[in-house]
C-alpha cells in the first residue's frame, strides 16, 4: 500500500473516529450499535449532543493545528504551536478537556504552563495530547522511530505535565510509524514498548497486552491508559476499520477521543480506501478562533500529503 493511503487514512481515520463518537460521549456501552445495528446503512454520521452530522471535535481541530504549525513554520515551533492553541481556546471551543483549558488560559508561557499545572494539581494523565497526535506522527514518522517518540513527547508537555502522557502519544506515534513500513504495527509494540520511559514502561505493557480488555481498565477512559488501550484493543480485536471504530465507541464513556485515536491507527493500518465514503463526506473541522474557517475531506487529504514530506532532521533528532 502506498504511504500516503496510509497517512491520509490516519488523519481522515482519526477525524471520523472523533464526528462518530461524539455525539455518545459519556453516554452507555454498546449505544452505538444499539442504535446502528445494521452496518453500512449510512446514516452513522448523525450529529447529536451539541454536534452537526459529521463535525470534528477539539480533538481534531488540535490536530489541524498542530499540523498547520509544523507546516508553516518548518518543523517545531513550540511557542507557535501553544499560541495557536492559546488562540483557539480563547475562541470559545464548544469542546475543550479541563486540564487543556486551564494550561492554556492560566497566564503562564508555554514552557512552564503544563509543568505549573501539574505540580499544582498532581493530575495531567489525561488523552488529551494522545487524541490530536495523529498528524504529528505523520510528520515525523520518516524520521526514524527514536525521532518520532521523542516529538512526540515534546508536543504533548506543552498542555499535559505528566510525563505518563507523554509516553503514551510517544507509544501512538511508534505504532503509526510501523503501519508505513507495511508492517503489523502490533507486532512491534514490545520494540516500541521497549523505548518507553522505565517508570512508565510496565503500566504500558499491562493495557497493550494482547489479553488485555477495557473492562478491565482502573481508570475512566478519559486517562491516558485506558484511552490507548482500548484503541490498540479495538484494532487487535477486529477485521476491518468499521468494526473497529464501532467497537471503540461501544466501550462509551469517551467516545470521541477514544475513537479518535482508534480511528487514526486503523486508518493508517487499512488505508483511506477502507473507511466509508458515507462517513467521509459529511466530514468537517471548523477552526474556533481562526476567521471562520472549515476543514473538508480535500483539505485534510491535502494536509496529510504535505505532512508526509517529513521534518528535517534537525528538527527531528532535538531529544526531549
Amino acid at each position: 500500500m502506498e504511504r500516503i493511503q496510509r497517512a491520509a487514512g490516519a488523519v481522515v481515520g482519526s477525524a471520523v473516529g472523533d464526528a462518530l463518537g461524539a455525539p455518545f460521549e459519556f453516554g452507555p456501552q454498546g449505544a452505538f450499535s444499539a442504535r446502528f445495528p445494521a452496518h453500512g446503512a449510512g446514516d452513522e454520521m448523525c450529529g447529536g449532543g451539541g454536534w452537526d452530522p459529521g463535525e470534528a471535535t477539539d480533538d481534531t481541530q488540535m490536530a489541524v493545528l498542530v499540523a498547520e504549525s509544523l507546516l508553516e513554520r518548518s518543523g517545531l515551533d513550540f511557542p507557535d504551536i501553544f499560541a495557536r492553541f492559546q488562540r483557539w481556546a480563547a475562541s470559545e471551543p464548544k469542546d475543550i478537556g479541563l486540564q487543556t483549558e486551564d494550561v492554556l488560559t492560566n497566564g503562564m508561557p508555554w514552557d512552564l504552563a503544563a509543568a505549573i499545572h501539574f505540580q499544582v494539581n498532581q493530575r495531567a494523565a489525561g488523552n488529551g495530547s494522545l487524541m490530536r497526535a495523529s498528524t504529528s506522527a505523520i510528520h515525523f514518522a520518516p524520521a526514524g522511530q527514536e525521532a518520532t517518540m521523542d516529538a512526540a513527547r515534546r508536543i504533548a508537555a506543552l498542555t499535559h505535565g505528566d510525563r505518563a502522557a507523554w509516553e503514551g502519544t510517544a507509544i501512538f506515534h511508534g505504532l503509526i510509524r510501523r503501519t508505513f513500513e507495511d508492517t503489523n504495527p502490533l507486532a512491534a509494540l514490545p520494540d516500541i514498548l521497549a523505548r518507553v520511559h522505565p517508570d512508565h514502561r510496565g503500566r504500558y505493557a499491562t493495557v497493550l497486552a494482547p489479553d488485555w480488555h477495557p473492562d478491565q481498565a482502573t481508570e475512566f477512559n478519559g486517562a491516558v491508559w485506558p484511552c490507548l488501550g482500548s484503541a490498540v484493543w479495538a484494532l487487535r480485536t477486529t477485521t476491518s476499520f468499521e468494526d473497529a471504530i464501532r467497537a471503540a465507541i461501544d466501550l462509551g464513556g469517551d467516545t470521541d477521543t477514544v475513537a479518535a485515536v482508534t480511528g487514526g491507527l486503523a486508518g493508517a493500518y487499512y488505508g483511506l480506501d477502507a473507511i466509508p465514503a458515507h462517513w467521509t463526506q459529511p466530514l468537517h473541522v471548523p477552526l474556533p478562533g481562526f476567521d471562520g474557517r472549515v476543514l473538508h475531506l480535500a483539505d485534510l487529504l491535502h494536509l496529510a500529503e504535505r505532512l508526509m514530506e517529513g521534518p528535517s532532521m534537525r528538527q527531528a533528532s532535538q531529544p526531549v
